[in-house]
């Protein structure tokens, strides 16, 4: 960040606020009676979970290398992503920048915000053209810049993460929901050299637990104060905050997965050369391919005609296909349904 503190880029009414503080989860008591929250003496979940999620903080602080009061845990990076918007974004007045093509919930959170959206287009290559970055960045309507790495649709890595943290006036967010896959280095290692960088990470994607809904936005503890004030109460859940923790004393779980995934990336590569409806296979960092189609109608046709579900991304990236990594009997299906067409 060039010039600004992290203060003078909050809007005014979020540093007013008084956040909703649970007294029970801001102190300790070692055998308390339960009469302040108006909840049922009865049931197996009749508590409100902790709204501060300290045990998951903490387990996450010593994997992540960073210190509790460093991170925020939403319900989903959507939370997270709706949250950073609604703290450092005026409705009607700010605007927020994102790569073209890249996730498009960026958008649609602003547009609920009533906040423009400036987009930058990518080359050939996917990459970002730092010359367009600099004009568009000039823009003093900009708040926030939405980095995600590896991309989602396209599959690459940003490269250079530190330029755009240097020359943008505002808040850099690099979403790294797909980071495990890549073999790049995570952004969180910048965190105590840049005080305008969020990274957003998730469970969704490689942790292979996608209905817990449970995201992660590690920052300054200046920033995780702000989206601790703004978060409602208690918006990740106990079943959610227990799995999660269960998930975690397996510290060989998420490796196991990562190389599942890597392996049938592999083998779908080859499976792909010579088939006739494809045209190109994108380089992937991620646990999804980007494939360009011939007659990408038909072929798009068929596959959902066979239940065999993909996301079309045309017209934003012409006659393209994004195709997830799925087991192997899946991707057997799914490259012998492609042989077929």
């Amino acid at each position: 960040m060039k010039n600004n503190s992290i203060k003078t880029l909050v809007r005014e009414n979020i540093l007013q606020l008084q956040p909703y503080v649970s007294f029970r989860d801001n102190n300790e008591f070692n055998a308390p009676v339960m009469l302040d929250a108006n909840e049922s003496p009865f049931g197996d979940y009749n508590r409100y979970p902790d709204s501060t999620q300290k045990r998951l903080k903490s387990k996450l602080a010593g994997l992540k290398n960073v210190v509790p009061s460093q991170i925020a845990i939403g319900n989903g990076s959507d939370e997270l992503i709706d949250l950073i918007i609604k703290i450092f974004c005026e409705p009607k007045k700010d605007a927020i920048l994102m790569m073209n093509p890249s996730f498009a919930m960026y958008g649609f959170y602003a547009a609920i915000n009533e906040n423009k959206v400036l987009k930058i287009d990518l080359d050939e290559n996917f990459e970002i053209v730092k010359n367009d970055f600099l004009k568009t960045a000039e823009d003093p309507s900009l708040k926030i810049f939405f980095l995600c790495s590896p991309n989602n649709p396209t599959g690459n890595s940003v490269a250079d993460i530190e330029f755009y943290l240097q020359n943008f006036n505002g808040i850099v967010v690099v979403d790294e929901a797909y980071i495990e896959f890549s073999g790049q280095k995570s952004s969180i290692q910048l965190l105590n050299q840049y005080s305008n960088l969020i990274v957003l990470q998730t469970f969704s994607k490689a942790w292979g637990i996608a209905g817990a809904r449970v995201g992660m936005a590690y920052a300054s503890e200046e920033i995780i104060n702000l989206i601790n004030i703004v978060k409602a109460p208690y918006n990740v859940n106990v079943l959610s905050q227990e799995l999660i923790l269960k998930t975690l004393e397996d510290e060989n779980k998420l490796q196991e997965n990562v190389n599942r995934i890597l392996e049938e990336i592999t083998w779908l590569k080859r499976q792909f050369e010579g088939i006739a409806c494809i045209s190109k296979v994108f380089s992937t960092d991620a646990n999804f391919f980007l494939i360009r189609m011939e007659n990408v109608d038909s072929v798009y046709a068929k596959m959902l005609e066979e239940e065999v579900l993909t996301s079309r991304r045309d017209p934003a990236i012409p006659g393209c296909i994004r195709i997830n990594v799925g087991n192997r009997a899946e991707n057997e299906k799914l490259i012998n349904l492609l042989k077929g067409i």
